[in-house]
């Protein structure tokens, strides 16, 4: 089954174009290395310069591999210079999907 990792943060809201830029810099560059399927960057309405990414793989197994990249490094620490306190991860295993 898939894996979906949810990243919450808190940024300044003038830094989110900066933020945008380094995630389609890190994209590009890994190119076909990438192991993500696919990514949702979100902001939430009611808290000002609160976000919450979320990045699915096909597999836990891929997840951990991608996180061994070393450009994925890279724009982990990037991005962490970026926000006010540490991101919050919630890892989850996917265990019944459903197309609606």
């Amino acid at each position: 089954m898939s894996f979906i990792q949810v990243i919450e943060f808190d940024t300044a809201e003038e830094k989110e174009e900066e933020l945008r830029h380094l995630l389609d810099e890190w994209r590009n560059a890994l190119g076909s290395e990438t192991t993500v399927t696919h990514t949702t960057l979100t902001r939430d309405h009611k808290r000002p310069g609160h976000y919450v990414a979320i990045v699915e793989f096909s597999s836990r197994e891929e997840a951990l591999r991608g996180g061994d990249i070393p450009r994925t490094d890279e724009m982990a620490h990037k991005v962490r210079e970026l926000c006010e306190g540490p991101p919050r991860f919630i890892n989850l295993e996917v265990i019944e999907e459903e197309d609606a």
